[in-house]
């Protein structure tokens, strides 16, 4: 299983492109080759109840993610043609534009340690992967628990900002233009006042 601060392998699926009505592949190694942030963001079946909302909430802030460079791919253990029915007949899902991962097998939810053995479905698991590979984010949750994007997006602009601020760290219900603090000696102890200058 992996884990946060690992370099990610490459994988592959299947996936039905809700902007072209058609299915197609997806491979880890070609984002990374076009210096794409990946969120993969597993959730447990199509035709279900949480997760539809989940993907309903993803959708309101994917061209937001897009903006910031970042591939979204939701991911279930059903097969591509059960998404392109799943999608074409709930009406929550009327704004999904992003890919939408085929994992029947199980590998990928297998390779993120959600896979769950005894159902076969996959927990709901969210991942951050940045451009060079390495996975920078991880949370997972169980099958009753949906999710916020909005999170997931103040989370993604942390990560991007440290990723080119690598000497800097982001407090606690950071925001964007919030102040940072930069880790050292002088402010052990005194992290209340680093955050007052």
């Amino acid at each position: 299983m992996l884990r946060v601060g690992q370099k990610v392998p490459n994988f592959e699926m299947e996936v039905y492109d809700p902007k072209t009505l058609g299915f197609g592949k997806v491979s880890l190694e070609d984002l990374l080759r076009e210096r794409k942030w990946v969120v993969l963001f597993f959730y447990p079946a199509d035709f279900t109840f949480v997760c539809p909302t989940e993907l309903a909430d993803l959708a309101e802030h994917y061209e937001e993610l897009q903006r910031m460079g970042v591939e979204v791919i939701s991911v279930s253990t059903d097969t591509k043609y059960t998404h392109l029915a799943w999608q074409r007949t709930e009406k929550l899902l009327e704004k999904v534009k992003y890919l939408m991962g085929a994992d029947p097998t199980g590998k990928v939810s297998r390779l993120f340690g959600v896979y769950d053995e005894d159902t076969g479905l996959a927990l709901r698991g969210t991942f951050i992967i940045n451009p060079d590979g390495i996975l920078v984010g991880s949370e997972v949750n169980f099958y009753n628990v949906g999710r916020n994007a909005e999170e997931l997006v103040r989370k993604m602009k942390a990560n991007a900002y440290l990723m080119s601020h690598p000497d800097e760290a982001c407090p606690a219900r950071w925001k964007e233009g919030d102040k940072t603090l930069k880790p050292s000696q002088e402010i052990v102890g005194r992290v209340y006042e680093a955050l007052q200058t």
